[in-house]
C-alpha cells in the first residue's frame, strides 16, 4: 500500500526516474487518494513529471473541481496531452461540472473532431444512459474485410477504452451490429466482416435512465453496452466500470432513504456535519409530525387503558412486532423492484405472498404473545387480546408494506421513500387503534 509521506519525500527529491519507478508500482485509485492529500504545488509537481498516461487514469478518480485546478495550472503542452488520454465521458463530465469558460478553455486542447463528441456527450442530461457514454471504442463499416478491420485496430487500438468488441456502423454511423475480437483473430482476413457480424445486437437509447441501463447489462452479462441516438446512429458505449459505480450509487441511495434520511451527495467523510444534519432533519420532523398521532390514540382510548391497566404492558411489543414485518416487507420489496425482479402488474401476487408469510409469521408469534401474557399472569381474556392483535397487526403491516412500494412505482416515484421509519410509524398509529378496537369488542369494555 502506498504511504503518503513517502511519495512526498519521493516528489521532493531531483531523481524523476525514481519517482516514476515508484508510482508505477500502484494503482491509479491509489495514488489519486494520495494526490487528494498533497498540496498544490506537489500535486503540480507529480503530475509533471509522471507520464500523461497514468496522470490522466488518476484523474478520472479525482473530483472535477481538483481535475480542472490541475490541468489549468499545467503546462499548455502537458495538460493537452493527459486531457486527450483521459476517457471522453470523465472529460465530459469535468467540463460539465465546471464553470462554462472554463470549459470553453479545455476542450480547445482537444482535436476538432473528438472536441464535437465530446460536447456531442454534454447534451446528454444527468443520469442518463447517454450521459455515460465514452467515444472510446473501435467501430468498423460492415463493407469492411476482416483485414482491412484489424488494420484500423492496430490504428486506434491504443486509444481505445473498449477493445473486446468491434461495433459495426452503416454508411450513416447507422448500429448494424457486433463482432468479438475473438471472432475477427478467427476468421479469415479476406472475409467481409458483415458475414460474421451479430446483429441482434443489444444497446440502449441515449435517454434511457442509467439505472434500468444497468439493469439491461447486468441481466444479460454484458461488458459493454452501445448507446445510439433517435436516429439509431452509435453515439457512444458503456463500459461495465461505470455501470458498476451506477449500481453501487443507487444501491446506496436506497439503503440511505430505507434509513429514514436523505441521500448524500457526496461520501461519508466528505459530507460536513452540517450536511449530514440537513440531511437528516426534514425526514426526523415528518416522522415526528407523524409520531404524534400515536399519542391522539392513546388520549382518544384513555378510558379504556384506565379501566384495563394491564393492556398497556403489551402497547411496546404490538407495535414494534408490526414495525418490524412492515420494515421487512418494504425492504424486501423496495430491493426486487429495484433488480426488475417485480413490477406493477404482480401486485396482486405479491399481496398474496405477504398475505400468506403473514400469516404464517402472525400466527407463529401470536402463540408466543400469548404466552407471555399468561407468564406475566394476566387474565386469560386479555391474552387473548393480545394474541388476536398480533395477528391482525402483522397482517396489516403486511399488507401496507406490500402494496406502497408497488403504488409509488407505478406512479414514478421512488419506492424506497417508504422507508423502514416512515412505515414504522404508519403501522404505530394504526396497530394502535387495532390493538384498542379488539379488546373492547373482547372485553366489552
Amino acid at each position: 500500500m502506498i504511504h503518503l509521506e513517502e511519495l512526498k519525500s519521493k516528489i521532493m527529491e531531483s531523481d524523476e526516474e525514481s519517482l516514476i519507478s515508484y508510482v508505477e508500482l500502484f494503482r491509479p485509485f491509489d495514488l489519486a487518494s494520495c494526490v487528494e492529500e498533497l498540496d498544490k504545488a506537489e500535486q503540480l509537481k507529480l503530475m509533471k513529471i509522471v507520464p500523461a498516461p497514468l496522470c490522466a487514469e488518476i484523474m478520472e478518480y479525482l473530483e472535477p473541481e481538483l481535475q480542472y485546478r490541475i490541468l489549468y495550472n499545467l503546462e499548455e503542452t502537458i495538460t493537452s496531452q493527459i486531457l486527450n488520454e483521459m476517457s471522453s465521458d470523465v472529460v465530459a463530465d469535468m467540463m460539465l461540472a465546471i464553470h462554462r469558460y472554463q470549459a470553453v478553455k479545455l476542450l480547445n486542447y482537444l482535436p476538432e473532431d473528438y472536441r464535437a463528441k465530446v460536447q456531442t456527450l454534454m447534451t446528454f442530461p444527468e443520469h442518463t444512459a447517454g450521459s455515460l457514454a465514452t467515444v472510446d471504442y473501435i467501430a468498423a463499416r460492415s463493407s469492411w474485410t476482416i483485414e482491412q478491420t484489424m488494420q484500423h485496430f492496430r490504428k486506434i487500438g491504443h486509444d481505445a477504452e473498449i477493445t473486446s468488441y468491434v461495433y459495426v456502423t452503416g454508411n450513416k454511423g447507422e448500429l448494424r451490429g457486433v463482432v468479438s475480437l475473438k471472432e475477427l483473430i478467427l476468421t479469415e482476413p479476406n472475409t467481409e466482416i458483415s458475414k460474421i457480424v451479430t446483429e441482434d445486437v443489444i444497446y440502449v437509447p441515449a435517454s434511457m435512465e442509467q439505472e434500468k441501463a444497468a439493469e439491461l447489462l447486468s441481466r444479460y452479462d454484458l461488458v459493454a453496452l452501445p448507446v445510439v441516438d433517435e436516429q439509431n446512429r452509435l453515439i457512444g458505449v458503456i463500459n461495465v466500470d461505470d455501470l458498476i459505480d451506477v449500481i453501487q450509487e443507487e444501491a446506496t441511495e436506497d439503503i440511505q432513504k430505507l434509513g429514514g434520511s436523505q441521500p448524500l451527495t457526496a461520501t461519508y467523510f466528505k459530507s460536513s456535519v452540517f450536511q449530514l444534519y440537513r440531511k437528516r432533519i426534514i425526514w426526523l420532523l415528518v416522522l415526528f409530525a407523524a409520531e404524534a398521532y400515536t399519542g391522539t390514540v392513546l388520549r382518544h382510548y384513555e378510558e379504556t387503558l384506565s379501566e384495563v391497566i394491564a393492556l398497556s404492558f403489551f402497547i411496546p411489543l404490538l407495535i414494534g412486532t408490526g414495525g418490524n414485518t412492515g420494515t421487512q416487507t418494504v425492504s424486501t420489496l423496495v430491493r426486487a423492484l429495484a433488480v426488475g425482479e417485480v413490477q406493477f402488474r404482480d401486485i396482486f401476487k405479491v399481496i398474496r405472498k405477504e398475505i400468506t408469510t403473514g400469516l404464517m409469521t402472525g400466527a407463529s408469534i401470536s402463540l408466543i404473545a400469548y404466552a407471555r401474557a399468561w407468564m406475566l399472569g394476566v387474565e386469560t381474556n386479555i391474552g387473548l387480546v393480545v394474541g388476536i392483535t398480533c395477528m391482525t397487526i402483522v397482517l396489516w403491516a403486511s399488507f401496507v408494506a406490500a402494496i406502497l412500494p408497488l403504488i409509488l412505482h407505478k406512479l414514478k416515484a421512488d419506492p424506497a421513500v417508504i422507508s423502514g421509519p416512515f412505515i414504522t410509524t404508519l403501522v404505530d398509529g394504526t396497530g394502535l387503534i387495532i390493538y384498542f378496537s379488539i379488546a373492547k369488542i373482547i372485553l366489552q369494555l
